[in-house]
C-alpha cells in the first residue's frame, strides 16, 4: 500500500534548484548465517538461491522506478545485503546489464559489491570484475580466530588473509571492514587486527565500533564488552595508527588513501539521492519541492510474490519539513572535515536560517566550529557524537 504524509502544506515551501547527486543501492537479502551481532534485512539461506527470480524480480522493480528518476545520472552502484557474493557471476552479469539497459550511469560509475570471506572463490571474484564490480567491500571483522567466533562468522583467520590477498590481486579498489571493541578483546588485539589489515595495504578501510543493535541476538543476550574507557582507548589507538599508514580519517569510521573515499557512502553522508531496489530496500529522492522516501517489502517471500504478480509496490512517504534538518545533520555530521554551510539548503530546499540557533547552541557546548562557510565537527564533537547530533533531532 502506498501512503503520504498529510503534512503536505510546508512542502510547498521547498525549493530545489538543482537536485541532487543519484546513487543506486541493490540490496541481496541472504546469508549463509546470521550474524548474532546483525540488525540488517538477512535471511538465512536455505537450498539453492532463487537467484534468476529476485534478479528478475529486482529488474521490474527498476522498471517501476523510473518515472521518478528519469533523465538523472547514476553516480555509484552499491550490492549489499545480506551476503551479495553468494549470487552466481552469470545473475550477477544480468542484474548488471539490465540496470545498464534501464539506467544512464555516468562513465566512471564507482560500483561496489559486499563479499564474506567464506564465501570467496578466485573464479568467481574474476567473474565479478569482468561483470562490472569495480569496488570490493570484504568482510573481515577480525584477523583472530577467537574473535571471529565469537562474532559468529562464518569464515576464520586464515580465510580473511586468503579473501584479502585475492581480493587484492583481483580488485584494484577494496574496502576492508573491521571491528573494534569486540567480545573479551584487548586494545593490543584491536591495534593488532588494523595492523594486519594496514599490511595489505587497501585503498580503504572501514572500522566500526561493535554496538548491540536492538532485534538482535547480542541485544537479546549481550556479551561483555571492553568499557567504554577501553573502547575510546582503542579508537584513539587505530587512529593514530591508520593516519601514521597514510590513511586518511574522513568520517566516524572510514579511512582512505589520497582519491580514494567511497562515493557512494559520500553521497549519503551528503544527503544525497538514492534509489534502493530489493527486499526491504530504501530509497530518498528529491523532486522540485519535495523529497519522497520509499520502503520496499523486507521478507523475500513477500518481494517475490510482488514481483510474480506484476508489480513490486513500495511504502512511501514525504518528508515533512520539520525532519529535514534531523535527517541531514544525522549524515553531515558523520564527515570529519564537515560541510559547507550552502549544502544545507541545496540538499534539503531550505533555509540555512532554520538551523542557525542549534549550530550557536552546539558551537557554545564546544561540540562544533564554524566560520562563514563551514560547519565542522570539533574532536570534542566527533567523540559524542551522538550527543551533537541529537541537538538537532530535538
Amino acid at each position: 500500500m502506498t501512503t503520504r504524509s498529510s503534512l503536505l502544506t510546508p512542502q510547498a515551501s521547498l525549493q530545489f534548484s538543482t537536485l541532487p547527486p543519484l546513487s543506486l543501492y541493490i540490496h541481496i537479502p541472504w546469508c549463509v548465517r546470521k550474524c548474532p551481532y546483525c540488525d540488517f534485512n538477512s535471511h538465512e539461506a536455505r537450498g539453492d538461491l532463487p537467484e534468476d527470480d529476485y534478479v528478475a524480480a529486482l529488474l521490474l522493480d527498476l522498471e517501476a522506478s523510473l518515472p521518478r528518476v528519469w533523465g538523472r545520472q547514476v553516480l555509484t552502484v552499491f550490492i549489499g545485503g545480506g551476503t551479495p557474493s553468494l549470487i552466481s557471476v552469470r545473475a550477477l552479469d544480468t542484474l548488471l546489464a539490465g540496470v545498464r539497459a534501464r539506467l544512464p550511469l555516468v562513465a566512471d560509475a564507482e560500483i561496489t559489491m559486499e563479499a564474506n570471506p567464506g564465501t570467496v572463490e578466485a573464479e568467481k571474484f574474476a567473474g565479478f570484475r569482468a561483470a562490472g564490480i569495480n569496488r570490493l567491500s570484504l568482510g573481515i571483522q577480525s584477523f583472530n580466530d577467537r574473535h571471529l567466533s565469537a562474532l559468529g562468522r562464518i569464515h576464520d583467520a586464515a580465510e580473511a588473509r586468503h579473501a584479502a590477498e585475492l581480493a587484492l590481486r583481483t580488485f584494484d579498489n577494496v574496502n576492508l571492514d573491521l571491528m573494534y571493541a569486540l567480545p573479551g578483546q584487548t586494545p593490543d588485539e584491536a591495534v593488532a587486527d588494523i595492523a594486519a589489515a594496514i599490511a595489505y595495504a587497501p585503498q580503504h578501510l572501514s572500522a566500526y565500533h561493535l554496538t548491540l543493535e536492538p532485534n538482535t541476538y547480542f541485544h537479546r543476550y549481550p556479551p561483555v564488552l571492553p568499557d567504554d574507557d577501553t573502547a575510546a582507548e582503542m579508537q584513539d589507538a587505530l587512529e593514530a595508527q591508520l593516519s601514521a599508514a597514510g590513511y586518511e580519517h574522513y568520517e566516524t569510521s572510514a579511512f582512505a588513501c589520497p582519491g580514494r573515499r567511497s562515493k557512494h557512502n559520500l553521497n549519503y553522508w551528503m544527503f544525497g539521492d538514492y534509489l534502493g531496489i530489493g527486499a526491504g530496500a530504501h530509497s530518498k529522492i528529491s523532486f522540485k519541492n519535495n523529497i519522497l522516501r520509499e520502503t520496499r517489502a523486507r521478507q523475500p517471500k513477500a518481494y517475490l510474490a510482488q514481483a510474480a504478480a506484476g508489480a513490486v509496490i513500495p511504502e512511501s512517504r514525504d518528508v515533512t519539513v520539520a525532519e529535514l534538518p534531523g535527517e541531514f545533520m544525522m549524515n553531515a555530521l558523520r564527515l570529519n572535515q564537515g560541510f559547507d554551510l550552502s549544502l544545507f539548503a541545496a540538499r534539503t530546499g531550505l533555509e540555512l536560517t532554520q538551523i542557525l540557533k542549534t549550530l550557536d547552541l552546539a558551537e557554545a557546548r564546544g561540540l562544533l566550529s564554524r566560520d562563514h562557510q563551514r560547519a565542522v565537527p570539533t574532536p570534542l564533537g566527533r567523540r559524542f557524537l551522538n550527543d551533537l547530533m541529537q541537538l538537532f533531532l530535538a
